[in-house]
Protein backbone atom coordinates (compact mmCIF):
# COMPACT_ATOMS: atom_id res chain seq x y z
CA UNK A 1 0.00 0.00 0.00
CA UNK A 2 1.60 3.41 -1.05
CA UNK A 3 1.55 6.81 0.94
CA UNK A 4 0.87 10.06 0.37
CA UNK A 5 4.32 12.08 0.07
CA UNK A 6 4.85 16.17 -0.52
CA UNK A 7 4.87 17.04 -4.05
CA UNK A 8 6.61 19.92 -5.67
CA UNK A 9 4.20 22.38 -7.73
CA UNK A 10 5.73 21.47 -10.88
CA UNK A 11 5.51 17.79 -9.91
CA UNK A 12 1.70 18.26 -8.82
CA UNK A 13 1.09 20.44 -11.91
CA UNK A 14 2.41 18.07 -14.50
CA UNK A 15 0.27 14.82 -12.72
CA UNK A 16 -2.84 16.64 -13.11
CA UNK A 17 -2.30 17.34 -16.82
CA UNK A 18 -2.01 13.69 -17.34
CA UNK A 19 -5.18 13.12 -15.45
CA UNK A 20 -6.41 15.48 -18.06
CA UNK A 21 -6.33 18.91 -16.97
CA UNK A 22 -5.02 21.52 -19.09
CA UNK A 23 -3.03 25.02 -18.13
CA UNK A 24 -1.64 26.17 -16.03
CA UNK A 25 -3.22 29.53 -16.64
CA UNK A 26 -2.57 32.82 -14.96
CA UNK A 27 -5.56 34.23 -12.54
CA UNK A 28 -5.40 37.24 -10.33
CA UNK A 29 -3.71 36.02 -7.03
CA UNK A 30 -2.99 32.42 -8.54
CA UNK A 31 -2.51 29.86 -11.43
CA UNK A 32 -5.08 27.49 -11.99
CA UNK A 33 -5.76 24.21 -13.90
CA UNK A 34 -8.76 23.62 -16.36
CA UNK A 35 -11.01 20.38 -16.42
CA UNK A 36 -14.16 20.80 -18.71
CA UNK A 37 -15.86 23.94 -17.16
CA UNK A 38 -14.27 23.41 -13.77
CA UNK A 39 -11.07 25.14 -12.18
CA UNK A 40 -8.83 23.92 -9.83
CA UNK A 41 -6.44 26.65 -8.27
CA UNK A 42 -3.11 25.99 -7.79
CA UNK A 43 -1.27 27.58 -4.88
CA UNK A 44 1.93 29.59 -5.46
CA UNK A 45 3.95 27.48 -2.74
CA UNK A 46 7.34 25.60 -4.24
CA UNK A 47 6.17 22.09 -2.50
CA UNK A 48 2.82 21.47 -1.09
CA UNK A 49 2.57 19.42 2.39
CA UNK A 50 0.65 16.13 2.64
CA UNK A 51 -2.28 17.64 4.35
CA UNK A 52 -2.47 20.24 1.58
CA UNK A 53 -1.61 17.88 -1.53
CA UNK A 54 -4.56 15.58 -0.51
CA UNK A 55 -7.21 19.03 -0.22
CA UNK A 56 -6.15 19.61 -3.56
CA UNK A 57 -6.52 16.20 -5.20
CA UNK A 58 -9.90 15.79 -3.06
CA UNK A 59 -11.40 19.14 -5.23
CA UNK A 60 -9.51 17.60 -8.28
CA UNK A 61 -11.33 13.85 -7.63
CA UNK A 62 -14.68 15.93 -7.26
CA UNK A 63 -14.17 17.17 -10.51
CA UNK A 64 -13.10 14.23 -12.39
CA UNK A 65 -15.96 12.40 -10.49
CA UNK A 66 -13.70 9.40 -9.19
CA UNK A 67 -11.14 8.81 -6.03
CA UNK A 68 -7.08 9.48 -7.04
CA UNK A 69 -5.79 6.76 -4.61
CA UNK A 70 -2.23 7.34 -3.52
CA UNK A 71 -0.43 3.86 -5.81
CA UNK A 72 -2.11 6.01 -8.82
CA UNK A 73 -0.98 9.71 -8.01
CA UNK A 74 2.66 7.89 -7.37
CA UNK A 75 2.83 5.86 -10.18
CA UNK A 76 2.01 8.99 -12.89
CA UNK A 77 5.17 10.15 -14.25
Amino acid sequence: MSQWNPCKRTDFIRKLRRLGFDGPYSGSKHQFLIFGDHRLTVPSNSEYSVPQLKMMLREAAEILGRNIEANEWNNLK
